[in-house]
This record gives structure tokens, C-alpha cells and sequence, in this order.
């Protein structure tokens, strides 16, 4: 490998919908953190030369001994804490990036454990050609966007609706300027990076497929799923 490829992992979500003590990315499936996973992928992947975990500023020290050093996670460089919000936490992580060399960055949320080094190849091969991809799938539902009393306003056709994932993978000198530019403004609408980029630089952000088992655990019922995927060795 000879680019500088680096992935950001977010860990600093507070998980309330989880209704659990425990953060969502440290609840366990079949023995593991679910943070576990996601972490071991980049891990593995060639890829992949440096993990940049950013967590809760109380979690910090927990990270460091019970996941990177529990499991061996040598490519993870450093373990910083986060902000209060996700686009906090993102540009944390991309600021501990100028400290290393790095040609294109993988923001990847810790609560999507189902990563495969296919996902990773197929978006960053579509990055290499636009300077910005991320993952998704083609929706299975049709979806209505609604008006401010819950009516239904609108019916996107089918065919270009994609649920959107994680990692979402960047030339990291155009990610890392459009934060910095949109950080001077009002974030309160930012949802994912993309926004950031298409919003600051005007550049058009590739599609690529991810899976539909590129769950996000967020409530007691993606556990579930979580279990059976592992269960009937479909990861």
C-alpha cells in the first residue's frame, strides 16, 4: 500500500435510544463490543495504515486498555476524546489527522459493527475517481417526505432513494477544508460529512454499495439482528 489511508472510528455516542446503563458501542454481541468489530476490520484491511478512535473524554482511558490493547488494535494511533456533537467529534478526529501523513480518510461509525473489506475497497476506489464517496443501499421502502403537521408532502421515486452509511471516504484535504469553512456557520442541520462537503466545496459525492447488513445498533432490537447475523454466519 502506498497511500496514507486512515479511518476515523466515532465512539462517543451517548446510545439513549439503546435504554441501556451501557453505551451502545460497548454493549457485547456474542462476547465482543460491538465497537469490537468495526475496529477489527480496519485493523485487518490493507487499506487501512492508521485508526483514529474518538470517544467520550470519560471513556478515553477505557478504550485504550479494555479494546485496543485487549485485542491488539496496533494500527490504532490515537484515542481522543470527542465534542458534544457528531460533527464535533468528526473534526476532532480530522485535526489528530494533520498529525500523520493521509491521503484519504474513512469516517466510520463504531455502532455499525458489519463492515467488510469489500465495502472498503468499493468506496474508496469510487473516492480515488471523485475526492468523496459513501456507502449506502438502494432504499426497499418507499419513502414520503412529510410537511410540519405530518401530512405527506411528497413521494421520491424509488429508484433514486439510498439509505445512507458508514464509512463515508474522503480525500482528506477536501474534508478536512470544508469543516473547517462550515464550522464558521450553523451546524444544527448537519447529519452526516457528506452535507459538509457538498455544502462547502460543491463537489458531488459518489454512491457506492455497502450492504443491508450494515446495520446501525441503536435499539434493543438491532441486537437482535446483530445476533442472528453472527449466529447464522452471515458476517
Amino acid at each position: 500500500m502506498t497511500e496514507n489511508n486512515t479511518a476515523i472510528v466515532l465512539a462517543a455516542g451517548q446510545g439513549k435510544r439503546m435504554q441501556s446503563k451501557i453505551q451502545k458501542q460497548f454493549l457485547e454481541i456474542q462476547g465482543y463490543p460491538v465497537l469490537y468489530y468495526s475496529l477489527r476490520c480496519f485493523q485487518e484491511s490493507p487499506l487501512i495504515r492508521n485508526i483514529i478512535l474518538v470517544t467520550g473524554e470519560k471513556t478515553v482511558s477505557y478504550c485504550k486498555e479494555e479494546i485496543v490493547d485487549k485485542y491488539g488494535f496496533t494500527k490504532v494511533t490515537s484515542v481522543i476524546a470527542g465534542g458534544k456533537e457528531r460533527y464535533d467529534s468528526v473534526y476532532a478526529g480530522l485535526c489528530a489527522c494533520s498529525e500523520i501523513p493521509c491521503d484519504y480518510v474513512f469516517i466510520h461509525d463504531g455502532a455499525r459493527p458489519f463492515i467488510t473489506e469489500e465495502m472498503l475497497e468499493r468506496g474508496l476506489e469510487r473516492t480515488r475517481e471523485t475526492g468523496a464517496c459513501v456507502l449506502g443501499m438502494p432504499s426497499k421502502d418507499t419513502v414520503k417526505l412529510a410537511d410540519e403537521n405530518a401530512f405527506v408532502k411528497s413521494t421520491p421515486e424509488r429508484n433514486y432513494v439510498w439509505t445512507i452509511q458508514t464509512p463515508q471516504i474522503f480525500s482528506y484535504s477536501l474534508i478536512k477544508t470544508a469543516h473547517d469553512k462550515i464550522r464558521r456557520k450553523d451546524m444544527s442541520n448537519i447529519t452526516d460529512d457528506a452535507m459538509v462537503v457538498e455544502q462547502e466545496t460543491g463537489v458531488k459525492v459518489a454512491l457506492a454499495k455497502g450492504s443491508y447488513q450494515n446495520i446501525k445498533i441503536t435499539t434493543p432490537e438491532d441486537l437482535w439482528i446483530a445476533e442472528a447475523f453472527l449466529q447464522f454466519g452471515k458476517m
